[in-house]
């Protein structure tokens, strides 16, 4: 044998069973919570590099402590922010507030987004559309704000968290008009 093996044997399975094996796939339906320090260039000018380091560590250990009480999985962060995925959307909204509250108290204002989607594992990574998605909706979160999709809200029904609406947005390079919600404090 030589070549192709794959699609000769996919040959011979349809041939025989009448059905063409489905490709696999890295595709699972996660949460992903998106964190981001507003302002974070201006407070460590005001601030000074000494006292922004220790608040920026102190922002970090805030965010993993929350991270490991909601079950959430730190992917990667970049610059002042966080990319976490977690196995449901109620966690992760809790998670969230969580870090606003606990940050604001430190003197950081920190801005969320959470969405459900279907994501591509790529090793430790993911990637994906709904990842792009997770990230559209943190941006468009004010200060202090946690932000979410309106998948987010119809998955978490009956969990006793509660949102506001904020309208319908377009997401930067996305396709289509997004209803979002802030989750009520």
């Amino acid at each position: 044998w030589s070549g192709d093996q794959d699609a000769v044997l996919d040959e011979i399975q349809e041939f025989l069973t009448g059905v063409r094996p489905s490709p696999a796939s890295n595709r699972v339906l996660a949460t992903m919570l998106f964190t981001d320090v507003v302002a974070s260039t201006e407070h460590a000018a005001r601030t000074g590099d000494q006292r922004w380091l220790e608040l920026f560590e102190e922002h970090k250990r805030v965010v993993r402590g929350a991270l490991a009480r909601n079950g959430g999985r730190e992917v990667n962060t970049s610059g002042d922010g966080f990319l976490a995925t977690f196995d449901g959307p109620a966690r992760a909204v809790r998670c969230a507030r969580t870090i606003v509250e606990e940050l604001h108290d430190v003197g950081l204002a920190v801005r969320a987004g959470v969405h459900t989607g279907e994501i591509e594992l790529a090793g430790d990574d993911v990637t994906g559309i709904a990842v792009h998605i997770g990230s559209r909706v943190q941006a468009a979160a004010g200060p202090g704000e946690v932000l979410v999709s309106r998948t987010v809200v119809d998955l978490v029904a009956g969990s006793g968290l509660e949102f506001d609406s904020r309208g319908e947005h377009e997401l930067k390079g996305v396709p289509g008009r997004f209803p979002l919600f802030a989750l009520q404090p």
